[in-house]
């Protein structure tokens, strides 16, 4: 069943910018697809779009066959999907705990439950609970902004860089646990610097380049294709 939709949307931070340029892109339930192209290619756009924070001037977001483009983030977190941010994707000066709690803030009946069940996910975060999310290493930061986004219960996850400053054992640890992630059933799609890595775990990849696609097709085929390497993967 194809879960999400992405049809000719056009997105730019301004009037007269364009940063999307037409993008087309499809997921089905249950599957891992990983975002890669150049610096300025319109990735993170593409997830802040689907998500809410940015409105298309054109084309449709449709998931679970209900077109949600222009919608609020917090309706569209409702509807079952959750991003996690690259960047100020935690509250720094509340503890693990609270932090988790905003993530749940739509359903609080299930509040209980779900710290419960990220705590077992993540056992580190639950030895920290009281403490400031300022005080945890960057691997641990990108752990508790996923814990936020399950809080939600979505269906659908959006990573955006999700390695961004960590270490490669950081990194390693992270993409293990969103592997299990994935393997459990849940559908994401991913941006990641990383992209061997990210194409390691994933079930398919776009290309997109200058906002606009320039290929897609599975995961391990653009890992093999030297000209995918040398143009975009670093070797």
């Amino acid at each position: 069943m194809t879960m999400l939709v992405v049809q000719d949307l056009i997105v730019g931070y301004g009037p007269h910018d364009e940063v999307l340029k037409g993008v087309d892109i499809a997921v089905s339930a249950g599957e891992f697809v990983v975002l890669i192209g150049p610096n300025g290619a319109g990735k993170s756009t593409l997830l802040k779009s689907i998500a809410g924070f940015l409105k298309p001037r054109k084309g449709t977001v449709v998931f679970e066959d209900v077109p949600i483009q222009g919608l609020r983030p917090r309706d569209v977190t409702r509807r079952g999907i959750a991003i996690v941010p690259q960047e100020a994707n935690v509250f720094p000066s509340l503890s693990v705990a609270e932090n988790l709690e905003m993530g749940g803030y739509l359903d609080r009946r299930a509040i209980a439950d779900r710290m419960a069940a990220v705590y077992a996910r993540f056992p580190v975060l639950a030895e920290r609970r009281s403490h400031d999310a300022r005080t945890l290493s960057g691997g641990q930061r990108q752990m508790l902004a996923t814990g936020m986004a399950l809080m939600a219960a979505p269906r659908l996850m959006l990573l955006d860089e999700p390695s961004a400053g960590l270490s490669p054992a950081a990194s390693a640890e992270l993409f293990a646990l969103i592997k299990g992630l994935h393997h459990e059933g849940m559908t994401v799609v991913m941006v990641e610097q990383n992209a061997l890595d990210a194409l390691a775990i994933a079930d398919r990849a776009y290309l997109l380049v200058d906002g606009r696609n320039a290929r897609q097709g599975s995961a391990s085929v653009f890992a093999a294709d030297p000209d995918v390497r040398r143009a975009f993967l670093g070797g």
